[in-house]
């Protein structure tokens, strides 16, 4: 593995929520293994007009982490052709990157990233891992976006065949996933090539383990002393099913009136917000608010029931939500629809929580009587923080997988073309 120097290629921005809460903790994870790693983002906004003290931070992580950073524009409209200049601009980045510092394995995250690679790999040579973090194609027919027969559809089907065909290595989030596109193959698929399930892992170093003065320190900090605290972290709109949190949440009040709601979001919560005071919640059982990653842990551990509700359609099968596993670092049992990965697995087979099959009051009492179980049960928040650990910890699970992944790539066990 020391020998290894690697080339992560992400389609979102440094700052971004996701880049900071999953990319970098993986690559700070690898960076000590391999000879080099270096990350590849799409800035909107150039770093030189970011704030200085913020952009002065961001680089000081990236240096302590041993990353090294390249930073192309992002361009957002007209969409296909903006996207298809990204992937050309982004081929080129990615061969120069490679000569230039003689790049063994370019990891690709997602449909976008993994065409530059391709493209990449005809201008030198290069592995390349196609880390599948959704069926994008069939995500954008299930919100509505394109039909199922469109043309649009049909022509990422398509593409999508090559970004197969070029890969010499695989990673899928869920088992569901790895079941669907390659059948009962486990470590490669039918031509050899490695193939990992690796979920959205948590590095639990940033979690204490939860303790009863750790939480009680963390419930005093933010004010919520004596009271049952929700709460949500994560983007709202689209696939987050808003209006089912608010119920859930009302519903939950009203047999509880100490309840509190606790909305970590970056996303716009306007609206949330004012459909939440309209179903009872005041300033005083309230709190939304945007948080660093850095800030979320400390926010976790003051609360007692992590919600977790996505939209359950066919492309999830492929999601592994960040916030489940932040939720049992933290020690909280999870309430989550049914059907979202291998979160029903996850859930069932470790006490962990509830699923909301349903979005009816008598499924919300359901999920209630569930979770006053798990609160009632001693000890509950270091079984879970543990859980997390086995389950979704980046040092006991992630880390390992993706090294494992690289050593047999480049051992020679790919024969992709």
């Amino acid at each position: 593995m020391g020998t290894i120097r690697s080339l992560y290629v992400s389609y979102f921005g440094l700052r971004e929520p996701l880049v900071q809460r999953q990319v970098l903790p993986y690559l700070a994870e690898l960076a000590n293994d391999l000879a080099g790693v270096w990350l590849l983002t799409f800035e909107s906004v150039h770093p030189a007009s970011w704030d200085q003290a913020e952009r002065a931070a961001l680089l000081e992580g990236l240096r302590k982490r041993g990353i090294g950073w390249s930073h192309p524009r992002y361009h957002k409209r007209p969409t296909l052709p903006a996207t298809a200049l990204d992937v050309l601009l982004g081929a080129i980045r990615v061969a120069r990157l490679a000569r230039q510092h003689g790049i063994d394995i370019v990891h690709c995250r997602g449909h976008v990233p993994m065409a530059m690679g391709v493209l990449a790999k005809r201008l030198c040579r290069l592995r390349l891992v196609f880390d599948i973090r959704g069926f994008m194609p069939e995500e954008y027919v299930d919100a509505g976006v394109w039909r199922p027969d469109g043309f649009l559809y049909n022509l990422t089907k398509r593409v999508e065949q090559q970004l197969f065909t070029a890969a010499d290595a695989f990673v899928v989030l869920t088992e569901r996933a790895r079941h669907h596109l390659f059948a009962d193959r486990r470590e490669v698929d039918v031509s050899g090539r490695p193939l990992a399930v690796i979920p959205c892992c948590v590095d639990l170093s940033d979690f204490a383990t939860p303790d009863t003065m750790h939480v009680a320190r963390a419930k005093s900090a933010l004010g919520v002393d004596g009271r049952r605290v929700y709460v949500y972290a994560g983007q709202l709109g689209g696939w987050y099913l808003d209006d089912t949190l608010v119920g859930f949440l009302a519903h939950a009040r009203a047999r509880h009136p100490e309840s509190f709601a606790m909305i970590l979001t970056p996303s716009p919560a306007e609206k949330l917000g004012k459909k939440l005071r309209a179903r009872g919640f005041d300033e005083a059982s309230l709190l939304v608010r945007a948080v660093g990653p850095e800030q979320v842990p400390e926010h976790l551990v003051a609360g007692d029931v992590g919600l977790s509700f996505i939209k359950p359609c066919f492309s999830k099968i492929s999601s592994s939500p960040t916030k489940i596993g932040e939720y049992l670092a933290a020690g909280l049992p999870v309430v989550s629809t049914a059907g979202i990965g291998d979160v029903d697995e996850l859930l069932e087979a470790n006490r962990a929580g509830w699923l909301l099959r349903h979005f009816t009051t008598a499924a919300y009492d359901d999920a209630l009587n569930g979770v006053d179980a798990l609160l009632a049960e001693g000890a509950l928040r270091t079984r879970l923080h543990i859980v997390a650990r086995q389950t979704l910890g980046l040092h006991s699970v992630g880390g390992p997988l993706y090294r494992r992944l690289y050593a047999s790539l480049v051992a020679g066990v790919s024969n992709a073309p």
